[in-house]
């Protein structure tokens, strides 16, 4: 059953493969931890520029998209604040680039920024800024945090 679902996934491999020739897809930059691992790896068949497989392994790799990749828990696209350290405690998060709020939370341990882009950045109510997370990265904050700003 296993040698019949394996060959059954390199069969779709392989299929996509033939699909997404140039005359089907446009060609899109290959990520580069599946480009690492295709050298490092030999024997390895580009499913799609996130994907490689190696058949006579039987094993894969699938790499998160370069511009999707969250911060922890805080997903893809959103900006994060939460009550402990290391993104730790009480999560609230929200997708728009405004100035939130923090109210909901009891206190701010910690802001993430899961964007391809931009700041987030933790404010006191005088408006000091406490800390700034740019695009992909978070941090921790110390201090009193009134609300989150988002700069473009």
């Amino acid at each position: 059953m296993k040698k019949k679902l394996f060959a059954t996934g390199v069969a779709m491999a392989i299929g996509m493969l033939v699909w997404a020739s140039p005359a089907h897809a446009e060609e899109s930059p290959v990520h580069p931890d599946v480009a690492y691992a295709m050298s490092a790896v030999p024997g390895g068949l580009l499913v799609d520029a996130n994907t490689v497989v190696w058949p006579a392994l039987d094993m894969q790799l699938s790499a998160t998209p370069t511009m999707l990749r969250s911060v922890g828990t805080c997903a893809t696209g959103q900006y994060c604040a939460y009550s402990k350290a290391n993104r730790g405690g009480t999560k609230l998060s929200w997708t728009t680039c405004a100035t939130v709020s923090t109210a909901a939370l009891s206190s701010v341990g910690s802001i993430a920024n899961a964007r391809s882009s931009g700041t987030v950045q933790a404010r006191t109510s005088s408006g000091t800024i406490l800390a700034s997370a740019s695009a992909g990265t978070s941090v921790n904050v110390f201090g009193a945090v009134r609300s989150l700003r988002c700069i473009s």
